[in-house]
């Protein structure tokens, strides 16, 4: 049994026991944050409210940081009011929006009104952004100076303000007496450099930052060029709004990745209801995100069916032929996977542009007529040792290498042309190749097949 079942059945033994509450709110507060936001996922609903009651204040704010959105706001529904309210106000401001904006409106306004005026304003504005920008996701407070300090000023009011309102200390931005965004000070250069110089003098300028409305696709790449710790977030007039740290940026790219994965596999992860969870969410919403893609490759297949059709009496004269066709559909699919996998990860990367449209493909399809000639000299082979036909293994190797060449070209065009459509590349890896690769494969087989019946 894995550490994590003997945990959850030792909490659960103790829970049973009334005489070993003590015990078990001494031994779930010397958790670390992490792990028990990993135990209580795996808990019953009401194991996990008993457990949640027993963790003091700082303890239960910094679970409710790692937990999913769903059982954040279940727990925080669960509780008194006065409690919860008491717990949002101690996370960062970018989670207490996060928490807030996932529940009902007229349930955030009941918080809002609860939580210290200050934080309470903080908040609102945070909901006011769009949650997938920089503004959405962003903490308001910030170590700011003023240029006009010394860095031994400027260290004392660090000091100051990072005690009392325990902020983030990444790097020290330098401000006008507008909030202007001036220049960027880490805190390494501040503490090694002589204290009677200006912060002007030593701080840096040329300041990357983004914008409040930058989605989160354009953040994450700023990030993973220059990587910084974090980065401040300025409005329109470059007045210095809040910073967003690494951490941020780490949920955006697995957030982003899991879409990827999601959608090219052909489920739809824009359902409008975010808080449901595919994986765990509802019946329905599964159904929901898998039935959309699933019925374009139905008619697809229907489109391979009526090819094969048409051909009916080539199988009449020729019935082995229908042996080859699995293999030639699973080869050509696979190939083809191979390439809109590595355009649809390049593009996600930045290696693959429009521009650099055009080398990728030609590079990949030299790929493919090369290991399309690889297969087709092999199947040829196997078939004509099988089927002492030299005839019919040339057909079905000549046919296997075609659909190898077809099925790359196709993989690695799909993805470039989606993107000049502006549609997300990342929807053509599983629908598109399933059926375009199935019925350009099976035409062409079928074709030489049938023109190899007519010359003989």
């Amino acid at each position: 049994m894995s550490n994590i079942e003997n945990t959850i059945d030792r909490i659960q033994e103790l829970l049973e026991n009334a005489e070993t509450e003590q015990q078990l709110r001494e031994e779930l507060n010397n958790f670390h944050e992490a792990d028990l936001a990993g135990i209580f996922q795996l808990l019953k609903p009401e194991e996990r409210l008993a457990c949640f009651l027993k963790l003091n204040e700082e303890k239960a704010a910094d679970v409710i940081e790692y937990l999913p959105a769903q059982l954040q706001v279940e727990i925080l529904g669960d509780i008194d009011e006065t409690l919860a309210s008491r717990l949002i106000s101690k996370l960062p401001h970018d989670d207490a929006a996060d928490v807030l904006g996932d529940m009902e409106e007229d349930e955030t306004e009941v918080y809002l009104e609860k939580l210290p005026e200050k934080f309470s304003s903080e908040i609102r504005e945070l909901l006011t952004y769009n949650e997938d920008t920089a503004g959405g996701i962003m903490n308001p407070l910030v170590l700011t100076v003023a240029h006009s300090m010394s860095v031994k000023d400027a260290l004392d009011t660090i000091r100051i303000k990072a005690e009392k309102d325990n902020m983030e200390l990444y790097y020290v931005y330098v401000v006008d007496k507008q909030e202007h965004l001036l220049g960027v000070v880490s805190l390494r250069t501040l503490l090694t450099t002589p204290a009677h110089l200006s912060i002007s003098e030593i701080m840096w300028r040329d300041i990357v930052k983004v914008h409040v409305d930058d989605y989160q696709g354009h953040i994450a790449d700023i990030f993973m060029k220059y990587q910084f710790n974090a980065l401040p977030v300025v409005d329109q007039y470059n007045r210095l709004k809040g910073i967003v740290t690494w951490d941020d940026v780490q949920d955006i790219v697995e957030e982003e990745t899991t879409d990827e994965i999601l959608t090219s596999s052909g489920i739809v992860t824009d359902l409008g209801d975010e808080d449901d969870d595919i994986l765990t969410g509802s019946l329905a919403n599964s159904i929901k995100a898998r039935i959309p893609w699933l019925f374009i490759t139905l008619i697809g297949e229907f489109i391979a069916v009526s090819v094969t059709n048409k051909y009916d009496h080539t199988f009449t004269a020729l019935p082995v032929i229908a042996a080859f066709m699995p293999l030639l559909a699973g080869l050509g699919g696979n190939i083809g996977t191979q390439s809109i996998t590595l355009m649809v990860r390049g593009m996600s990367t930045g290696q693959v542009t429009l521009s650099s449209g055009w080398h990728h493909i030609w590079k990949e399809t030299f790929t493919g007529i090369s290991i399309g000639f690889i297969f087709g000299i092999l199947v040829m082979l196997v078939t004509w040792g099988w089927q002492h036909n030299v005839q019919l293994g040339l057909i079905v190797g000549i046919a296997m290498a075609l659909n190898m060449t077809i099925a790359t070209m196709i993989g690695t065009c799909t993805p470039l042309i989606l993107k000049k459509m502006k549609i997300d590349p990342a929807v053509a890896s599983g629908p598109v190749i399933a059926t375009t690769i199935d019925v350009v494969g099976l035409a062409v087989y079928l074709t030489l097949v049938t023109w190899y019946l007519i010359s003989v």
